[in-house]
């Protein structure tokens, strides 16, 4: 079954952001876009490389109204000690989720029960706090957070304009198509 249109549920949180620890809530995503990056596990190998690299473009996400959480079954004691450890991880300026009883990993159906950690799963969710979007990897597979930018942007570019539709590789500014029975068979 899809998790398109699925609502998040409720849900609380504690976050590492800003050197400080913060709680979130459903109600912090409501009202503007926002991603749901889960990963397996702090101090591992190919997480910090898919963190550094959505860190290196979170400026672009905060650009279009978009917020970035980052989700892992570990503790936000765990993501404090390991921004403190790791230069990569030091460049994290968004929110690190804490994730310890898995709740918001099994919501998502991302939770790896015999492991007791998240696959790597991207998920935009709308203002209204709804899943548009979203990719699951095992967890060798690393993802790229432009390819997430640009999901987010074409997700954004619909719900403004409902009669059209962004193609493949499609950027903002590119030519859309306007779905329509005169391209059946022409594209």
């Amino acid at each position: 079954m899809s998790l398109i249109g699925k609502e998040v549920s409720d849900f609380k949180a504690q976050a590492f952001v800003g050197g400080q620890f913060k709680e979130v809530t459903k109600a912090d995503l409501l009202g503007k876009w926002s991603v749901f990056v889960f990963y397996p596990a702090d101090f591992t190998f190919v997480c910090p490389t898919e963190l550094g690299d959505l860190a290196d473009h979170y400026a672009e996400f905060k650009e279009i109204g978009c917020e970035v959480y980052s989700v892992s079954t570990d503790t936000h004691f765990v993501h404090k000690a390991w921004h403190d450890a790791s230069d990569t991880i030091k460049k994290i300026t968004y929110p690190m989720l804490a994730d310890p009883t898995a709740k918001i990993a099994q919501d998502f159906e991302v939770y790896i029960e015999d492991a007791g950690l998240a696959l790597r799963g991207s998920f935009v969710i709308n203002p209204e706090g709804k899943i548009v979007s979203y990719e699951v990897n095992d967890t060798s597979i690393g993802r790229e957070a432009a390819e997430l930018l640009r999901k987010v942007q074409a997700a954004q570019f619909v719900a403004a304009h409902g009669d059209q539709v962004c193609p493949a590789k499609w950027r903002p500014g590119a030519q859309t198509l306007k779905p329509s029975l005169d391209l059946v068979g022409k594209i």
